[in-house]
């Protein structure tokens, strides 16, 4: 199979759209398939798992390479000859991809990834939502198939008037994220420069931006015997440092390969503070290091947590209720344990081989409905796509 893969993200930008497209690309390299990569030029390498790398030109917009419209699109589609397009989180890029695939006789699957409705709400931006729901709403019904993380974002899509709209969740790396890597030297050492008085480390991975939510953590201040630790970066890193004046918290900066592995692995709980998210991958990655989390019970982490079984859930804007759930977890020992041991069996089943697998089974159906349709139509498809040769 050959796939054309379209993302808004791409390295050296590390977030959950790059992460989920190269663990696709590892999979489909393991897999004997032919793959290409179209992204923002931003500094991304050559080739990725013997795939080439195309950039297209971008602008920065809060630090985040954005793809502008380039006649390059088609031609580098044209030349390739894909079977199926996938859009990763597409927006300007991924618009003008996917209405190339459509005039080269391309199937094409969008992958839902950004909350618009969380981040209009909490803007207050009101029409502006309704008017980013249609674009919404244009871009992926150009799309043959959209993929959603979870059935919140599945409710937005369809609410919004999105269809032709299945689930397709993430995957994660259950020997790099594993409870015995609190036994590596890593782990000890980071664990007692958190815990050097025995303090009950609560973490937090992800982006510090302003739809993370990450001042959220401020409510835990005052709770005895507590370390945080705040592993990442990004624009509002001086604002919550700020918001976070008197709390014990040690930032780490941005960790990625077994430093993030062993940075799980010295915590005692995990906690989301975003309430935007669709999908949640850190969750995952807490819950495969057998960590207890504490998440809004609002987007993708509804899907992932249970609440009483192996984490706790609190009402989205609810500061109070996310402080009395850290603090019984920092009192109760035996009950982290079990919710983190419930955690790791949750998320056994999640192997990105596994998620992987269903992804290309989703690339083969929409091929398979795209030729049957041709067929039952007799019309003759535009020349593009090696699907139908």
């Amino acid at each position: 199979m050959r796939v054309a893969v379209v993302s808004e993200s791409f390295l050296p930008t590390v977030n959950g759209v790059t992460t989920s497209v190269l663990r696709v690309l590892d999979h489909l390299a393991k897999q004997g398939h032919e793959a290409i990569v179209i992204c923002p030029e931003a500094g991304a390498p050559a080739e990725y798992a013997g795939f080439r790398i195309h950039q297209v030109p971008s602008f920065a917009y809060r630090q985040f390479p954005v793809g502008l419209p380039s006649p390059q699109v088609q031609r580098i589609l044209a030349g390739f000859g894909p079977d199926v397009l996938h859009a990763a989180s597409p927006f300007f890029l991924g618009a003008q991809a996917i209405a190339a695939a459509n005039r080269l006789g391309v199937p094409s699957i969008a992958i839902y990834q950004t909350d618009v409705a969380g981040y209009a709400r909490r803007n207050g931006l009101g029409v502006t939502s309704a008017i980013a729901w249609k674009y919404v709403r244009w871009v992926h019904d150009g799309a043959d198939l959209t993929l959603a993380p979870s059935a919140a974002s599945e409710y937005d899509l369809r609410s919004a008037g999105v269809s032709r709209v299945e689930r397709w969740g993430r995957g994660v790396d259950l020997e790099r994220y594993h409870p015995n890597k609190k036994r590596t030297p890593a782990a000890a050492a980071l664990r007692e420069r958190l815990s050097p008085d025995g303090e009950t480390v609560v973490g937090y991975v992800g982006r510090i931006a302003p739809e993370k939510q990450v001042e959220r953590l401020s409510s835990l201040r005052g709770i005895s015997g507590l370390s945080v630790a705040i592993v990442g970066d990004g624009p509002s890193r001086d604002a919550v440092a700020r918001e976070l004046r008197g709390v014990n918290v040690h930032w780490l900066g941005r960790l990625g390969g077994e430093d993030l592995a062993a940075a799980y692995a010295a915590f005692d709980l995990f906690v989301h503070t975003g309430s935007e998210e669709t999908f949640g991958q850190t969750v995952q990655e807490a819950h495969a290091s057998g960590l207890p989390v504490i998440a809004p019970r609002a987007g993708g982490p509804i899907d992932l947590v249970e609440h009483g079984v192996d984490g706790l859930l609190f009402p989205p804007s609810d500061d109070r209720s996310l402080r009395a759930a850290v603090a019984m977890l920092v009192r109760d020992g035996a009950l982290r344990r079990r919710m983190g041991e419930a955690g790791r069996r949750a998320v056994l089943g999640r192997s990105w081989d596994v998620v992987c697998g269903e992804l290309t089974g989703h690339y083969e159906r929409v091929i398979l409905n795209v030729i049957a349709d041709v067929a039952a139509s007799g019309v003759q498809r535009p020349e593009g796509s090696r699907a139908y040769s």
